[in-house]
């Protein structure tokens, strides 16, 4: 079994701490009556952590804030985009369909995180044979979609 050294960083003052892992690999040990020729040393495994992020409280709840306006408000997707997660319809086109944006998913649980499609909207398609519209989300960037002036 290789012997393992694991060393942790003390704590720090700051919000960010580290864990270090050091794991050293045992040499080759020759067999009883033969030499082996010097072999260049392994290299170390150096491994760092963040467990804590940078961001403040106040930058997520900006963010938050700069949101909260957006959600509820009707929209009209512009960009030429393909869904295949309906199940009842596969294969949508949704260019041009309205929608309802529903949430704001960068923020979770007062953390920032890092979402592609920020924006978890809700549309509702015709399907034939279906007594009722069906129901479905889609997750868009800003760009791929307008607000549409409710008159």
């Amino acid at each position: 079994m290789a012997p393992a050294a694991a060393s942790v960083a003390p704590p720090s003052t700051s919000t960010a701490s580290s864990v270090f892992l050091l794991r050293r690999f045992p040499s080759p040990s020759p067999a009883p009556g033969r030499r082996l020729a010097p072999q260049p040393r392994r290299a170390r495994l150096l491994l760092q952590v963040a467990l804590t992020s940078e961001v403040s409280s106040d930058d997520v709840a900006a963010e938050e804030a700069a949101a909260a306006p957006k959600i509820g408000r009707r929209v009209r997707v512009t960009a030429p985009l393909r869904v295949h997660h309906i199940v009842k319809a596969p294969d949508v086109d949704i260019q041009g369909m309205e929608g309802v944006v529903k949430q704001y998913v960068c923020v979770w649980k007062g953390k920032r995180i890092t979402a592609n499609l920020p924006f978890k909207v809700e549309f509702q398609i015709a399907v034939e044979g279906q007594p009722k519209p069906v129901r479905f989300f889609a997750h868009l960037r800003e760009d791929e979609f307008e607000f549409v002036d409710e008159e």
